[in-house]
């Protein structure tokens, strides 16, 4: 049974996400949390805290959720409609279920799950898997759970805010617009940078699980018109959440689009300057920048990548080798590990909006280096990809002799002159996907996905 993908659980809740495999997910934590497996040093009971997003179908699966840990012995915390980054928060020192779906559109749902503030890692997710499968029943009727309400909502805003202060400078009257996509961050990015003293506009910042404003993925088309706002007037830069507020999306005081990488190396860049240790790590994935790379050594640290989603596995990796993560981020997502071990879009607003206060966008963005970047989707049956990239393990390195070679998370090459292409099967759709950057970027794709494709026709 797989009922993961990189993110939690996503998907329909007509046929995937129903209230029955809520039930189900939620007695297999809730068993979990009862026989103490893993439990933190912190925990005083087996307890689960839920939470859920705006979307119309949060309310009925998070009662399946209750349901199921209650009848798997372990007592309910109910904190209700929040932004993802707050139900991670208030899971430290016990274990967290959030209902959301994230950007996907307002039909899907999803479950994620959380132990002392960091999502399930791959063992704790198969081992949710196999109770699901297993079916298992309720507890003795005597030994269920009990069920109380919390509200850590203040309290996360409050800590979000005395974290934001040690970075970057005051924001004393910045004007800042965010573009909450009727979400969760209405519920917490407002209120943070305007404690920190930013001149806050708001764009959908009624929470609406229809998400009428716009669609909940933040991207420059669904972001047209907050860049447009911030175009048109005296903002100094754009902040764009998806549905959650676990993703964010910078947009500089011309309306344009901050790529994603390049944001990412800001904050990177930064926050190895601030780490006070020898070798300070960042941790992040495949398909991002080698300007993150560059960034980084330039500051006085390494990076380290994991495979998508696993941000929170390679920290503990590095943790477990006796180093520091400095920083933590894929594109999009970022995890600040002196506040938190989850990712949190409502810190990286606070803290850039810091940044852009004390050196402004030219400063932040001059020293990073942008090559033109692609990506691309290759057809690939699902019965191919494995003998496609077991092919292409030696192809490609064949085809750009020059380039160091990583085949951890599928093939890396990195050229000499800070090109590089990465080449991995798609977990979810009959694709392989193919990722270049370089001053030259179309002929690298060409060139790459000429000898994807011939791997792929030989596989299959």
């Amino acid at each position: 049974m797989d009922l993961f993908g990189t993110a939690g659980i996503r998907g329909s809740v007509e046929t995937d996400v129903t209230p029955e495999l809520a039930v189900a997910v939620g007695r297999a934590v809730g068993r979990e949390a009862e026989d103490g497996a893993e439990t933190p040093a912190t925990s005083r009971e087996p307890e689960v805290v839920i939470g859920r997003d705006g979307r119309t179908t949060g309310a009925g699966l998070a009662a399946a959720v209750e349901a199921g840990v209650l009848s798997g012995g372990a007592s309910v915390s109910r904190i209700g409609v929040v932004p993802t980054p707050t139900l991670a928060f208030a899971s430290r020192g016990r274990r967290g279920v959030m209902l959301t779906a994230s950007h996907n559109p307002p039909g899907d749902n999803g479950i994620k799950c959380f132990l002392d503030g960091v999502e399930y890692d791959g063992d704790a997710e198969r081992t949710v898997e196999r109770r699901v499968e297993a079916a298992e029943g309720p507890v003795a009727w005597d030994d269920w759970g009990d069920r109380r309400e919390g509200s850590p909502l203040s309290d996360y805003r409050e800590a979000v805010v005395d974290y934001a202060r040690g970075y970057g400078a005051s924001l004393g009257g910045l004007r800042v617009v965010v573009d909450c996509a009727n979400g969760m961050g209405a519920l917490a990015t407002p209120a943070v940078l305007r404690e920190l003293g930013a001149d806050v506009v708001t764009l959908h910042a009624n929470v609406d699980g229809h998400f009428p404003g716009r669609g909940s993925k933040p991207t420059p088309d669904s972001l047209a018109g907050l860049r447009r706002f911030v175009a048109d007037g005296d903002a100094a830069l754009g902040i764009g959440h998806d549905g959650d507020a676990d993703r964010i999306v910078i947009v500089d005081d011309e309306g344009e689009v901050i790529h994603e990488d390049t944001v990412l190396a800001i904050v990177a860049e930064r926050y190895v300057r601030a780490c006070d240790v020898a070798d300070p790590v960042v941790v992040t994935t495949p398909n991002a920048s080698g300007r993150i790379d560059e960034r980084v050594a330039a500051a006085g640290g390494r990076t380290e990548r994991v495979a998508l989603g696993a941000l929170h596995e390679g920290i503990a990796r590095v943790r477990e080798a006796g180093g520091t993560v400095a920083f933590a981020a894929e594109p999009w997502k970022h995890i600040h590990p002196a506040f938190g071990g989850w990712i949190d879009g409502v810190v990286s607003a606070a803290v850039i909006a810091r940044f852009v206060a004390d050196e402004g966008f030219p400063a932040l963005r001059d020293p990073v280096t942008e090559r033109p970047y692609r990506k691309v989707s290759v057809p690939c049956p699902d019965t191919a990809k494995a003998a496609t990239m077991e092919h292409l393990a030696t192809a490609l390195p064949e085809a750009f002799p020059e380039a160091s070679v990583d085949t951890t998370h599928g093939v890396r090459l990195d050229r000499p002159d800070g090109s590089w292409v990465l080449v991995r099967p798609s977990g979810t759709e009959p694709y392989v996907r193919l990722y270049a950057e370089s001053e030259a970027v179309d002929e690298l794709i060409a060139d790459a996905r000429a000898v994807i494709e011939r791997a792929v026709e030989g596989s299959s």
